[in-house]
């Protein structure tokens, strides 16, 4: 054991966490292995020397590993080792990185990088709060300048009872996945699934986490810091030289109150490029050297007096009030060989959303350090250059476009019907086709849309809005904005989506750039996004007011049904040539589950399938005596009798003497290989089963 070795205990949720320190990844600027059960997670934090040239950003970068060897598997794929981030791992690096974030001085432009990794998962123990958690701990007792600790916990919903990091059995019967992470007195992250809980079960649920939070808080700033933390580093951080920032107010501050007078974009944004222009010529020889600075000034100019025009006055830059919507149009049914198709616009946000249908088969296969092995719903998220009107050329979905389509996949779950109402997998797209602001709400919007132009025979329509907030830190007076566009977005000090159904919360998520809002200003948020979201429900009603009766006539037909898991071999047969012959026979596509679940698939004839489940269930059944078939003769015995296919694979005989009434010399006076004939067992024996031929068809 290293001399360094130290240990720190506590219990969350009823559950007992060991924090491990000085055991391991020692060169790190800060490191420990966070332990609950069986499962242990791994946290490093590294902090350059100095900070990089020409960076005007802080570039901390977060990342969540999963190590399949956590949960005893062999990756797959060629190369039989990790690739790719999962999509999930994606979401959690995200999730740890918000909180942390606003907690950075101001100016730090030193690379900071946080890497989770995953080493032992049990399903019981989620690790995902375990390294949000980890996170902190390393941030605290490193030499890096932060201004935590946080604190992070789960908290689900199980019969009426709120429960701190549930495990998987609760994980099931939950209606609410709140992810939240915060410090003392304040909220520094929501990320939450729900099924159409009320505003007062949201509430509850972020100030029941919110509580522990605290004490973990407190844990990592009474025990775990003075016991190992290390002195925080010095650093030289960016500012803007008093005597410049000063000269640029002077010379600038008229010239910014007339370019953000206007309530048009474009106007104010060509009025904001000239103020820029003249200022930096108006400088050029008295600060050469500072046209980055010069920028920046300028830039927090504008902001103070975009964010008082909002404060003071309650007018927007676009001229709305603090709860106006943008103007909303909708369409429906836009793309003719498209399944489902809705394009949602609101002010000079629009996302065309498609809706695409297909067998069961065609789900998401999933693998990960969780159970789930596969997604039947899949929405997706695409953020094109065009949208903002910038020329960038494609490239593969970013960490944004993931998380937006997470959450407003996240959103629509609890009202997609179960594969036993609707056995269909679903892929959604959102294409953002021009982008100022709440793009996600928009696209939970045309979603819904979308899957009811398709059809699909969701539970209720779901709406998002997007909420922003201008916060007096010094008097602790606030303004919360309903619907905020992009401009609102840069300069305010909250970005809180909350997406519903006229019942209730479906998704909430709250990205904050100030350290942590109060449950005042949550409760007014909430309550405020509410309103705007039946508002907008409103809107894409009057646009298609009901689920389409029928689906396209582009889309597959698909009937499921149940057989027997042991008669599965039967209908696929040696090689697969019993159900080929089927789908060949019939121009089907038939998927049989390990459960006994068959879903067949027609395209263009709806009979077919009818036809294949016909054939499956002759296979499937259990012949009695007085059952009636009907077959095709197959082979012939002259002097002994005809047998006869009544399903595929399953034959039986007609002796001579059933053939008629009357004698029959031999068979072929009556039958030949070919023919259609409809008979009735009369027995089964050992040797199979006989017949009596009813007539020829």
């Amino acid at each position: 054991m290293t001399p360094n070795y130290r240990e720190f205990k506590t219990m969350i949720g009823g559950r007992q966490v060991t924090v491990e320190y000085g055991k391991y990844a020692e060169q790190a600027n800060g490191a420990c292995v966070v332990r609950c059960g069986e499962t242990a997670v791994l946290v490093t934090v590294c902090m350059s020397a100095t900070p990089r040239e020409g960076m005007d950003f802080f570039p901390l970068q977060v990342d969540y590993e999963e190590k399949m060897y956590a949960v005893g598997k062999i990756p797959g794929g060629f190369k039989r080792r990790e690739g790719r981030a999962s999509d999930k791992a994606i979401l959690t690096s995200r999730l740890i990185d918000r909180p942390l974030r606003p907690l950075f001085p101001k100016g730090l432009f030193n690379d900071v990088v946080v890497i989770a990794t995953a080493l032992s998962v049990e399903p019981d123990v989620a690790p995902e709060p375990l390294a949000m958690i980890g996170s902190s701990i390393a941030l605290s007792i490193s030499d890096i300048p932060w201004a935590g600790p946080t604190g992070s916990v789960v908290v689900g919903l199980v019969d009426g009872e709120y429960v701190i990091n549930p495990d998987a059995e609760q994980r099931e019967k939950s209606t609410i996945h709140l992810n939240l992470a915060g410090m003392k007195g304040a909220i520094l992250m929501i990320e939450a699934g729900a099924n159409e809980v009320t505003n007062d079960e949201m509430v509850g649920a972020i100030m029941f986490g919110q509580r522990e939070i605290e004490k973990i808080c407190k844990w990592i700033e009474e025990e775990i810091v003075p016991a190992v933390g290390k002195p925080k580093r010095e650093i030289e951080l960016y500012h803007i030289p008093e005597e410049l920032d000063a000269a640029v107010r002077g010379f600038a501050a008229e010239k910014i109150d007339w370019a953000i007078e206007t309530f048009d974009r474009a106007e104010r944004e060509a009025r904001q490029a000239q103020v820029e222009e003249e200022t930096l010529a108006h400088f050029a020889e008295i600060y050469p050297e500072n046209q980055r600075e010069i920028k920046d000034s300028l830039y927090y100019l504008t902001k103070e007096k975009v964010r008082a025009k909002i404060f003071d006055l309650g007018i927007r830059p676009d001229g709305r009030g603090l709860k106006d919507i943008r103007p909303i149009w909708c369409e429906k049914h836009v793309l003719p060989r498209v399944h489902g198709s809705a394009v949602f616009t609101r002010g000079q946000t629009q996302t065309l959303t498609t809706c695409t249908l297909d067998m069961l088969a065609a789900a998401q296969k999933l693998e990960g350090l969780d159970d789930e092995t596969e997604k039947r719903y899949m929405h997706q998220y695409n953020f094109p250059g065009y949208c903002t009107g910038e020329a960038k050329a494609l490239r593969s979905p970013g960490r944004r476009e993931i998380g937006h389509g997470a959450l407003a996949e996240r959103a629509l779950i609890p009202v997609i019907p179960s594969k036993e109402e609707f056995p269909y997998a679903i892929r959604v797209v959102n294409d953002i086709l021009s982008s100022n602001g709440s793009s996600s709400m928009a696209s939970v919007c045309g979603s819904t849309m979308a899957l009811m132009d398709a059809g699909v025979p969701i539970k209720a329509p779901v709406a998002g809005v997007a909420m922003g907030l201008i916060k007096n830190q010094e008097t602790g007076e606030f303004r919360v904005m309903t619907d905020i566009q992009g401009l609102e977005d840069f300069l305010g000090d909250m970005d809180f989506k909350v997406a519903g159904t006229t019942k209730g919360i479906t998704a909430i998520q709250m990205d904050i750039k100030i350290k942590g809002i109060s449950e005042e200003i949550m409760h007014t948020a909430i309550e405020q996004a509410n309103e705007g979201r039946q508002f907008i429900l409103d809107k894409m009603l009057a646009c298609i007011p009901e689920v389409a009766p029928e689906l396209s006539k582009y889309a597959p037909r698909i009937i499921s049904f149940m057989i027997d898991p042991e008669k599965i071999g039967d209908v696929v047969g040696k090689q697969g040539k019993v159900i080929n012959s089927i789908i060949a026979e019939t121009g089907t596509k038939i998927d049989i589950e390990d459960d006994g679940t068959v879903c067949i698939a027609s395209y263009g004839d709806p009979e077919s399938a009818q036809r294949a489940k016909a054939i499956i269930e002759s296979i499937v059944h259990e012949p009695e005596v007085g059952d009636m078939f009907i077959g095709t003769v197959v082979r012939i015995k002259s002097e002994m009798g005809a047998w006869v296919e009544f399903a595929p694979g399953k034959d039986g005989m007609i002796h001579i003497s059933k053939l008629s009434n009357r004698r029959v010399e031999k068979v072929e006076d009556v039958l030949n290989i070919g023919d259609t004939v409809k008979v009735e067992i009369i027995k089964i024996g050992e040797k199979g089963i006989d017949f009596k031929l009813l007539g020829k068809m």
